[in-house]
């Protein structure tokens, strides 16, 4: 009711286009989304209503033009035949009206005895179609006076007309085709003919146009997913222009890896090689608490500097291999057993897939990692859907508060209560975690677990 309200306040232009943009709004839902399937709407939309609207006018115009010229001359041959009845002396007039109408006007005469014309002929739907039900039956009131009765739907290639000459009925049987238009499907076979040429034609130079679009839209999405490519530019000019950019851009993006991936080893080389000179230092120096709380710090720094290095890098240097998910939980179990911990490990369906396989194992161990850090009981389970690979980890901890379930993604966000999940760390496990899942083309969220505690669910596309 209020919408109706605001709607009826507005000024007359304001609601007519508010109207228009929710009529656009629904067809845009019912059109389709993929690029090749619009272009063949715009080609073949165009098509078929050029297509209806020729054969409309010519059926509307053409055939009924010339059953209306057809129907006139069959009328005017019935006038004639009646009137020459009215002038022929009696008992002449049988068989000269017979043999006429036979050999000039092609109809079959018959005179029979005078009596009552048939009823009128129900008109059906097909044959308030018919032009020839329509136009013929005016024609013959131009040209004959007496009553007359027609039937042009009783038998398929024939009609009869019955006229009412007083003392005789002349009775006249000709070819349907002698009345009206009997090759206008010809045309429009021909008119659906060019139109399915048209068509196909149309589909396939639309098809070699939008393949090359849709290949670079694939080399993108694999890029993106920091996978192989194997791509070269083809199609149209503008398309491969389109390419080369992405080319280019593809080559600027691994350069800019590579120099920051260069820079990251040398700044890496350089504190590992201060950081083992502080641990040959504490070697030399005697036990005693100082140098245990030195050599504590020491350490941190290394799992800190590495940690930093990692983030930064994003394992983006990694080659992409088709592996089956269920060995890496398997390895992460055998991890956390050796490590005195249980993890539990189910899986379901297909889980091949074509990933980075370290980055995909450290992804999945630093929220299997987080999640034993803080809970008793942890589970992971990996399960096929239709275009994903699903990896969920749950735990019995005491979980993250929901305000607080993206903030832990962002690097170096440590939790103060409750959980903090890279206690010791720097709070760079589900940044790093996130940065893999999204360089894969996936994503990761977190939920509550049925367990009690945190669900954390990795999705990759296969």
């Amino acid at each position: 009711m209020r919408d109706r309200a605001a709607f009826r306040s507005l000024p007359w232009l304001a609601q007519i286009r508010l109207l228009w943009r929710r009529a656009a709004r629904s067809l845009a839902e019912l059109l389709p989304k993929g690029l090749y399937k619009r272009s063949l709407l715009i080609v073949i939309v165009p098509m078929v209503l050029l297509q209806t609207a020729v054969t409309f006018a010519f059926m509307q115009h053409h055939w009924d033009l010339v059953t209306r010229r057809l129907s006139e001359a069959v009328a005017r041959d019935i006038g004639a035949l009646t009137d020459l009845y009215q002038k022929l002396p009696p008992g002449e007039d049988d068989t000269f009206l017979t043999n006429l109408a036979s050999e000039r006007f092609r109809m079959d005469a018959t005179l029979l005895p005078a009596g009552p014309l048939p009823p009128v002929m129900p008109r059906s739907f097909y044959g308030a179609l018919d032009p020839l039900t329509r136009i013929l039956p005016n024609e013959i009131r131009k040209q004959v006076a007496q009553p007359f009765w027609l039937d042009t739907v009783g038998r398929s290639g024939l009609m009869e007309i019955r006229v009412d000459l007083g003392g005789r009925v002349l009775r006249l049987v000709t070819r349907r085709a002698l009345a009206y238009e009997a090759n206008a499907h010809i045309f429009v076979l021909w008119m659906l003919g060019a139109m399915i040429v048209l068509l196909t034609v149309a589909i396939i130079f639309l098809r070699n146009q939008i393949r090359p679009i849709l290949r670079l839209a694939r080399a993108a999405e694999d890029f993106g997913k920091g996978r192989d490519l194997d791509f070269s530019p083809h199609g149209a000019r503008e398309v491969r222009q389109a390419g080369h950019a992405f080319i280019q851009m593809k080559r600027r993006v691994e350069r800019a890896t590579e120099q920051r991936t260069a820079m990251l080893n040398g700044v890496s080389h350089d504190l590992r090689t201060i950081l083992t000179r502080f641990k040959l230092s504490l070697a030399l120096l005697d036990n005693s608490p100082d140098s245990e709380f030195l050599q504590k710090d020491v350490d941190e720094m290394g799992q800190m500097l590495e940690g930093y290095l990692a983030f930064a890098r994003g394992d983006t240097g990694e080659s992409t291999a088709r592996i089956n998910i269920g060995s890496i939980l398997e390895d992460l179990r055998a991890d956390s057993e050796r490590h005195g911990a249980e993890l539990g490990v189910e899986t379901r369906g297909d889980l091949d897939i074509r990933v980075r396989p370290m980055a995909m194992k450290r992804c999945v161990g630093n929220l299997v990692a987080n999640a034993q850090r803080h809970a008793d009981h942890v589970r992971v389970s990996a399960t096929r859907e239709s275009q994903f690979v699903s990896i969920v980890v749950d735990d019995d901890g005491t979980g993250i508060a929901q305000a607080h379930r993206e903030d832990v993604f962002r690097p170096f966000y440590r939790l103060d209560e409750a959980r903090n999940q890279d206690e010791g760390g720097a709070g760079l496990g589900l940044a790093i975690a996130r940065d893999i899942a999204r360089s894969h083309g996936g994503d990761i969220t977190l939920s509550d677990s049925p367990l009690g505690g945190l669900r954390a669910a990795v999705r990759i596309p296969v």
